[in-house]
C-alpha cells in the first residue's frame, strides 16, 4: 500500500477542503472522509477502523472537542496514527493531546509544512512495512 488513508475531523469547511486538497496534492495521502463534530468524528473512526491510517483533528469542533477524538481512538492499531491541527496550541495543550494520545500536534498557522512532512514519513514507513522481506 502506497497511500496513507486519511480522516479529516474538522469543523471550519473551507479549511477542511483546502486541508484535504494540500495534503491529496503535497502529502499525496488519499482522504477518505470528514467530520466537523466530536460524535461524527469518533463514530466513523470507531466504526471504521480498517478503513484509515491517519486522522487529523482540530481541538475546537462544531460539537464537542478534538480531545474527546482522541481519547476514543485511544485503542486504535499502532499503525494507525493521529494528529493534532489547531490554532489553539499552548505548552500545556500539547501535553495534554500527547497524554490523550497524539502522535505529533501542528500548529495550524505555522506548522504545516511539519504536518505535510510527517504524512510524506508515514507513506514511506507504509510502503516500506509492504515490501517482502530480503532473504
Amino acid at each position: 500500500m502506497d497511500t496513507v488513508r486519511t480522516f479529516i475531523v474538522e469543523d471550519n469547511p473551507t479549511i477542511r477542503d483546502a486541508l484535504a486538497g494540500t495534503l491529496r496534492e503535497v502529502a499525496r495521502v488519499d482522504p477518505v472522509g470528514q467530520a466537523d463534530s466530536e460524535r461524527e468524528g469518533i463514530r466513523w473512526l470507531t466504526g471504521n477502523l480498517s478503513q484509515w491510517d491517519l486522522a487529523v483533528v482540530d481541538l475546537f469542533l462544531r460539537d464537542g472537542t478534538g480531545f474527546s477524538v482522541l481519547e476514543a481512538c485511544r485503542n486504535r492499531e499502532p499503525t494507525q496514527k493521529m494528529v493534532v491541527l489547531s490554532n489553539h496550541l499552548t505548552p500545556e495543550t500539547r501535553r495534554k493531546c500527547m497524554q490523550l494520545g497524539a502522535d505529533a500536534v501542528f500548529d495550524k498557522a505555522t506548522e504545516i509544512d511539519d504536518l505535510i512532512d510527517f504524512c510524506l514519513r508515514r507513506r514511506q514507513e507504509q510502503f516500506m512495512a509492504s515490501m517482502p522481506a530480503a532473504l
